[in-house]
This record gives structure tokens, sequence and C-alpha cells, in this order.
């Protein structure tokens, strides 16, 4: 199977899912069309004030795992957050140190574990590695499958509060609490079968919360919330002396764009919040040296900047180096120690973005091959790919041949014979639903797995690859609608005559935030391109007349330079955006496709 033609990508106009009302004059007519497109039909539906958040008590697992929080700052427990080598688990690693040292612990440090000694999550590996071991282990973003790392714990006397996102497997750790709002419909968990009273209760809890789109570190920031209100009950905090927990949302929002959650409403809350934190300059000194490294403007930045410019940075550490760089970076206090993490950040970045460059060149010569003719769902393996970059490379082949897609590396240099694979998965198909049918008609086959509907890890041994991969394609043809096949981007239809201005591209700014479920506005209008030239060798920089009106605009489409000119006379699909270059405001088109008419 060939990369697909841009032809065959069908454009799709959003449906309005009602009539909107209630608008004040000043919210711009199209804004309040983009908004209906989502379900939004009034202003009460935008309104991302804190008072608005789900309450953390009505999230299971929280009275047990605040009992035994306060139990731990109550007699001086040694407290080891084990987080995860990704933006989200890092994040949430900081929230937990910072969030934890506020609320009355002394005595509390953090291990993130190496992917290439440790594998994933809480491992017996990884608790092995503990020294000295901690009282209290609380994971963030991970834990949810980690039965045996949990029970390594155990054996050792330690206690465990899992914080997790990710969905559950058939088993659970028999850890001493549990948060995790997608702990519902237990069959089973380490502590009885069928489930104990406890875990069958904390399902029935979270049936009730409204969102199972919290990401890890929100997870974390709710059990703060929650262990501040226990202790505010128990007369904790001196007058004037209760901590605002409220510093820590700039972290909570980084990692919560950045691990591309759906950004439902709570989630918008929460992310409004810590943007607002960013760009009134109160962000932790970590976060500012990473934006002003992503060469963004701390007083303008929105959630795509996150996620496009921040999130990259900290995430390469956990790819390819040790993610305590990003949480250190994340930790300090210190500006100047901050930006010299920050560089180091993105020099790690860079060498990220030339391995990715290469391994996704190789993988797309793989799949022009004759045994991918007629994939469906693609597995991809080369043994000298780098672990840290499979998750990268799936998703561009993803999003190339719009198929589901595994990519593995051998597990580390000194272990070829262990496969470490990354899966992104197309709507429709939930991928890691996909692995547990696998697993079950051929166990054995994959020795771990776990992740969402449309991200997953495994492991495997190299020999069985193969076998994998006959199996990973049967099962995708096997679920797989054909329609789903078809490549579609949604737009939110033609912009009128005159009203790409600068006003509404500041409105579309600052509207969201947006992000996952909540996609940024793009429209799709036909132009003449009457001038172009290329930019760094692959960019495209063009001028384009809108021929209702004759009114001109300047555009930009990145990465679509391939030796051949634009169409004189095509369909472009875009965001309105802003052109700031030396300070100067004017609006542009960010082109995202374009196809001649």
């Amino acid at each position: 199977m060939t990369t697909p033609p841009s032809s065959t990508l069908q454009l799709r106009r959003r449906d309005s899912r009602g009539t909107p009302s209630g608008w004040p004059d000043s919210v711009h007519p199209v804004l309040q069309q983009v908004y209906a497109a989502r379900g939004v039909l009034g202003p009460a539906q935008i309104e991302h004030r804190l008072a608005r958040m789900l309450s953390p008590q009505t999230l299971g697992g929280m009275a047990q795992a605040v009992a035994l929080l306060i139990e731990a700052i109550r007699d001086d427990w040694t407290i080891l957050v084990a987080g995860d080598y990704d933006c989200d688990g890092a994040t949430g690693t900081a929230v937990a140190v910072r969030g934890l040292r506020l609320l009355g612990a002394k005595r509390v440090s953090y291990a993130i574990p190496n992917r290439f000694v440790h594998g994933y999550g809480l491992s017996p590996a990884f608790v092995e590695s503990m020294q000295p071991k901690p009282q209290l282990i609380v994971t963030v973003d991970n834990g949810v499958a980690s039965v045996a790392g949990v029970a390594a714990a155990k054996a050792h006397g330690i206690r465990v509060i899992v914080t997790d996102h990710h969905l559950p497997g058939e088993q659970l750790p028999a850890c001493d609490a549990m948060v995790n709002p997608n702990l519902v419909d237990l069959e089973s968990c380490g502590h009885a079968s069928p489930p104990c009273d406890l875990c069958a209760y904390d399902a029935r809890l979270n049936k009730a919360f409204p969102s199972k789109a919290l990401a890890g570190v929100g997870v974390m920031f709710y059990l703060l919330l929650a262990l501040r209100a226990q202790l505010r009950e128990q007369a904790a905090f001196a007058s004037g002396s209760e901590p605002d927990l409220s510093v820590l949302l700039d972290l909570v929002a980084l990692g919560t764009v950045a691990d591309l959650v759906p950004l439902d409403f709570n989630n918008r809350v929460l992310v409004e919040a810590g943007l607002q934190r960013i760009r009134s300059g109160r962000a932790c000194a970590g976060i500012i040296a990473l934006v002003e490294a992503g060469k963004r403007s701390v007083a303008t930045l929105c959630a795509s900047d996150l996620g496009y410019a921040v999130g990259p940075r900290l995430n390469a550490a956990g790819r390819l180096e040790d993610m305590r760089l990003g949480v250190e970076c994340l930790l300090t206090d210190d500006a100047m120690r901050a930006r010299g993490y920050a560089g180091e950040l993105n020099a790690i970045n860079l060498e990220r973005r030339d391995m990715q460059a290469s391994m996704v060149a190789e993988a797309e010569l793989i799949v022009a091959g004759a045994a991918y003719t007629d994939a469906v769902g693609v597995a991809l393996y080369e043994p000298s790919w780098h672990a840290g970059i499979v998750g990268l490379v799936a998703s561009k082949v993803k999003d190339r041949l719009h198929r589901p897609v595994i990519a593995f590396a051998p597990a580390s240099e000194d272990n070829p014979d262990d496969l470490r694979g990354s899966a992104r998965s197309i709507s429709g198909f939930h991928i890691r639903d996909a692995l547990a049918t696998i697993d079950a008609r051929q166990p054995g086959l994959i020795e771990r797995f776990g992740g969402h509907a449309m991200a997953a890890g495994l492991s495997l041994k190299t020999r069985d690859y193969p076998r994998f991969a006959a199996a990973f394609d049967a099962i995708a043809r096997e679920l797989i609608d054909a329609e789903r096949l078809q490549a579609v981007l949604y737009t939110d239809g033609e912009l009128p005559p005159g009203a790409a201005s600068l006003a509404l591209a500041r409105q579309l700014r600052h509207a969201g935030p947006w992000g996952q479920a909540f996609p940024e506005p793009l429209f799709d209008n036909l132009f003449e391109c009457t001038s172009w030239k290329v930019m760094a060798e692959r960019h495209l920089r063009l001028q384009l007349r809108d021929p209702r009106d004759g009114s001109l605009h300047d555009a930009v489409m990145f990465n679509a330079y391939h030796g051949q000119p634009p169409p004189p006379r095509l369909r472009a699909v875009y965001e309105l955006g802003i052109n700031d270059w030396q300070g100067r405001e004017s609006p542009r088109l960010l082109l995202r496709h374009i196809e001649p008419t």
C-alpha cells in the first residue's frame, strides 16, 4: 500500500449541533457557528471557571488514598512518587512532589523508570532499583497494569497508592488504594475474585464521575484537592496558611494537552486556568524556560503551543535520555537553572527530530513494498530503530496511510531478542481492545500491553513478530469497516468574504482551549494562487486571492514543497492564524491541505 495522494482525502463540513443563542455581540458570528459545531450553543458552556470543575469527591478511590496520605504526612513517612517517562508522567510527578510538600509531607522524593532498563510503569525491576526503599509509593500516570510490580513492592513492606488514567486489564494490582476515573465495571481485582466490596464501590462511584478523560496529571491534581479538603476538615492548617494548589495548574495544563486526552468541559477548565497562569507570568520557572526555548510568547501562549512547542521538548528526554532531566526542569524555582535544563532538553529534541525523520523515511520505504499492498493493520519493524521513537513513527505512518499502525524496535541494544512496540489507531478501532483480543486468542504471543482507544504499547519476542503482524492485520480486517479506511478532514465550512480579519483571528486563538475532541477551527475556501516561494527548502509561502471579492491573503504551508509548484487555482483547508513577526500582528492562513480545482 503506497502513501495515498492528497486527492484521496475526503473533505466534510461539520454540522451544527443546534442553534446558537444568547451570545453577546462581541462574539463573532463565525465563532458562534464554530462553537455550535462542537455542541457549545451559548456562553454558559464556555465559562471555564474553576468553580465549575467536577468535584474530587465523586472520583472513586479518593477516601482510601487520602486516608493513607494523611497517615503518611502525620507519621513522617518516606514517600516516593513513581512517575512515567512521557510529558504527562513528568508533569504529574512534578505536581505530586510540589503538591505533597505544600500539604505538609517532608520526605518526598521521586523516581522515573528507564524504559530500556526497567520497562514501563511500576515493574519489579523498577521497585528493586529504589534504594533505600520508601515506606509509601504513589504512582502517577501508571500502575493500573502493574500487578507484578505492586506485588514486589508489597513483598518489601511498601504501601502503594496507584493514580492512573489508563484502562484496566482483567486483573488489578493488590495496591492499598487506587484512583482512576476509568476503573469501572470490574470483573476482578487484586484483592478478591469476584471484586471485593471496596473495588466494587469505587467502580460504582466512578460511574457517577462524568469525565473519563482526565490525564494522569489531572488525576494526581484531583487527589491533592481531596487531600487538602480532608486536611481542612481536620483543622490542619493555621489561619491563612492553607496551600494554594492553583499554583500547579500550569503543569496540569501542559500534561493534559501533551497527552492528547479529549478536552471535554472539565479538561478545558483545567487547561484554560493553566494557560491564564502562564500568560500572566506566574508559571513555574521550567515551563517559562521551555516556552522560551520553543520560541513562543508567554503572554500569548495557547494550547497548541503547549502541544507543539513545549510538550515535545519535555518528551524528548524520556524518549532518548532520562526523564529526570525534564522533571528537574519542572521542579526548580531558579530561573537560570531552568534555562539550563531547557537548553539541554532543546538539544535532545533536535536529536530526536533527526532520528525521527530518518526512521519515518525508512518506514515509508517499507510500506511501499509489495507485502503491504493490502494491509489494513500495519505492523513495522526495523532492527536499527530506537524504541523511544517508534510511537512517533507509528503516528506519522498512521496519518499518511489512515490505517492503524504499530511500530517496533529492539527493547535495547543489549537485548535484541525483545521488541517494544507503540501503536496508533484510527477512529472506530479501539487499539487496546484489539490487542486484548489477540492476547485472548493467542495466549503468550504478547508479553505485556496496555493503553487507550487510540494509542497503546506492547512487548513481544523478536521471533514472534511475523506471527503478531499477521494477527494484527487479521483483527484489523475483522473489526474495521471499509468506509473507516477513507481519510476524512472535517472543516467548519467557508469563511465569508472579508471575514479573515485580525479581530476574528484573535478571537479564534483564545476561544478554546482547542485540542483533542474539541478541534481547532478549520475553514475551506477556493483561492487563486497569485505568487509563491519556498522557505527553508521545504515550506511554502503563498499569496492567495479570494475570487469572490479579490482580497489577497498571506498563507504558509509547512513541509509541503516536494519540487512541484502549488496549483494556480486551489481549494485550501486552513486555520486563520496570526503572524506576529517582529511584534507586528497580521492575519495569516495556515494551510493544512490543498487540492487543485
